[in-house]
């Protein structure tokens, strides 16, 4: 069979080759067609996420140039805004403005409430003594209605004050207790008024090292724990709301935020955005800042971009963000656009559409292989069981025909002559019934395979069934034949024709398929209420090899056995012995073989009532 599928095995082999080869081209321009269009949607971004980085760039640039003006303002006055901004000079930073420090001890106020303490109860203070003294007695001239004489004691005192420097942490805490203490509401001197606002005035010893208690308080923040500057302050504010002063922006500038959580690196040598909120840019010797808000920065540049139709209302732009420290030339916006995750979908559905189809045709053509595959060895295998049916049939049917006419012609002649031919007719009758028994047996699978056989059931006891085996079997061995029977009074509810059909050919294979004399035959049956009935078919042949049991059921199989003699038949008996059971609403199965013969088992079910 093998050779003769070996042309068709060629040619599909070469069929689906060509088509595999076909098919793997096809895909591999699907995956260049879907290449190509990424290539082409990212060229898009890319060109669109360039433009928008550049228009940051600039603006950048800008914002940081356009507030150099205003950074250069709040190093000069304290008072002057100075929250966003950033400036280091010579490794030095003076924007943002540094924060007092976190410690709970307050020098300061301590300095202040004992000054206070003194000038309440007159006690002697010390170093403190002689400036003390100066403040009383311009204290008193005031008391007296003598401003004359109290302007005089008071530039005593800024004098002596001014020769005799202190401390940060306790000149300012004197100088408010002198403002506190001299202040008259309107009616306060200038000298002690531009103390506040102005500091020592530059006549005074020529020094005028002082910018007036609001600016030196925020100027030297950072010398002063949290709680004396907290202390200072609203004594400061106080006072200049009593003087008329305004205190807006000394307000201000104590509540902006200072330098506290920003970390600049200590080199730097080009522009770089700090997270997102800083842009600084080195520049001779300064470093210059300012904060940013970068939702404020994209929103103009994707207005721009929409007004130039570069892309939709839906777009936006967001800025990738690698590190916490990001140099300006490596800095990259991201632009995202719905419709593109749109497109990137419909790329990938349509690959997935076509590959899917290159699969399935792929598959079809495997599914066409095998079918064809499978339908000509089914062909040739159909050709094969045709022509040993044909000849087999042939064979059977001519051998006893052939014998029937030669015995019928030779008993013509010499019946009356010669004893020796006195069982011609016996003979005759034997291969009569043979032929008569391979054509019952050929009409009756036909017409059950067609399904034309109508079952004519009755209620039939098994003895009666398996009694007359002995004479049917009479004309199919030479040896002598043994048949038990243990039955009971089993009885089925079945076509009698059709089971004696049945046991004939199991009978008869059973003598065919066996060198033993005598032939011995056993029919038991169990029954078993309910479930229906078993019978057991034993005899003493050569048995049947394991991996044959289910064969030998097959249409057309005959038995072949290395050393066995060759057994002449149609290879339809145990098939119409399977189509019969199946007939019943049963089943045949070989129970056990070997080489002491074969049992089969024959399972009749209860029929429903």
């Amino acid at each position: 069979m093998l050779r003769r599928l070996l042309p068709t095995l060629v040619a599909l082999g070469i069929g689906l080759l060509a088509l595999g080869w076909g098919l793997v081209s096809l895909q591999r321009i699907f995956m260049r067609e879907r290449e190509d269009a990424h290539a082409q949607l990212r060229s898009r971004r890319q060109a669109l996420e360039h433009t928008a980085t550049e228009a940051l760039r600039q603006s950048l640039a800008w914002h940081l140039k356009s507030s150099i003006t205003d950074i250069h303002a709040a190093v000069g006055d304290p008072l002057a805004p100075g929250e966003g901004y950033y400036l280091l000079f010579r490794g030095y930073r003076l924007l943002p403005r540094l924060s007092p420090k976190h410690s709970s001890e307050t020098p300061a106020r301590k300095t202040y409430e004992a000054l206070l303490g003194h000038l309440q109860d007159n006690s002697h203070a010390g170093a403190w003594e002689q400036r003390l003294s100066l403040l009383r007695a311009a204290e008193a001239a005031l008391a007296a209605g003598n401003s004359v004489k109290a302007g005089k004691r008071v530039e005593e005192l800024l004098r002596h004050h001014d020769a005799n420097p202190l401390p940060t942490e306790q000149e300012i805490p004197f100088l408010l207790l002198v403002v506190e203490r001299l202040q008259r509401g309107e009616a306060t001197a200038s000298l002690v008024r531009e103390l506040l606002t102005l500091g020592l005035p530059e006549g005074l010893g020529g020094f005028g090292r002082s910018s007036g208690l609001q600016k030196d308080l925020l100027r030297e923040r950072e010398r002063f724990t949290q709680e004396d500057f907290q202390f200072l302050h609203e004594r400061i504010t106080q006072v200049s709301r009593l003087l008329g002063e305004d205190t807006r922006a000394f307000i201000a500038r104590a509540q902006e935020m200072t330098a506290g959580m920003l970390v600049i690196p200590e080199t730097l040598d080009e522009p770089f955005l700090l997270g997102e909120n800083w842009y600084l840019a080195p520049m001779e010797e300064k470093v210059y800042g300012v904060r940013v808000e970068m939702d404020s920065l994209l929103r103009p540049i994707a207005a721009d971009m929409r007004a130039r139709h570069l892309f939709g209302e839906d777009g936006r732009l967001r800025l990738r963000t690698n590190s916490a420290m990001q140099p300006l030339r490596t800095l990259r916006l991201a632009v995202e656009l719905p419709e593109w995750a749109r497109s990137e979908a419909d790329i990938e559905a349509r690959y997935g559409l076509k590959t899917l189809l290159v699969a399935v045709c792929g598959a079809l053509a495997a599914a066409i292989v095998a079918l064809a595959m499978i339908a000509q060895q089914s062909k040739y295998r159909f050709l094969e069981l045709k022509s040993d049916f044909v000849a087999t049939v042939s064979h059977e049917l001519r051998t006893p025909l052939a014998s029937i006419r030669l015995m019928g012609e030779t008993l013509e002649r010499k019946l009356s002559q010669a004893p020796e031919v006195r069982d011609y007719p016996a003979r005759i009758v034997q291969a009569a019934d043979g032929l008569h028994f391979l054509v019952e047996n050929i009409l009756s699978f036909n017409r059950i395979d067609k399904g034309r056989w109508k079952l004519r059931t009755s209620q039939v006891r098994l003895e009666e069934l398996v009694n007359p085996l002995r004479d049917d079997l009479a004309s199919a061995t030479s040896v002598p034949l043994e048949l038990t029977t243990d039955v009971g009074d089993a009885e089925l509810e079945a076509d009698p024709s059709l089971l004696r059909l049945l046991f004939s050919n199991l009978g008869r294979n059973a003598c065919a398929y066996n060198h033993r004399s005598p032939v011995r035959l056993s029919v038991s049956a169990e029954v078993i209420p309910g479930h229906g009935c078993t019978v057991l078919f034993r005899d003493n042949g050569i048995g049947i090899p394991d991996s044959e049991w289910e064969n030998v059921f097959q249409d057309f199989y005959r038995l072949t056995q290395p050393g066995a003699p060759e057994v002449h038949g149609s290879g339809l008996g145990l098939a119409l012995c399977r189509k019969i059971m199946k007939l019943h609403g049963g089943d045949i199965q070989v129970a056990t073989s070997g080489p002491e013969g074969t049992t089969f088992a024959l399972t009749f079910h209860e029929p429903r009532r």
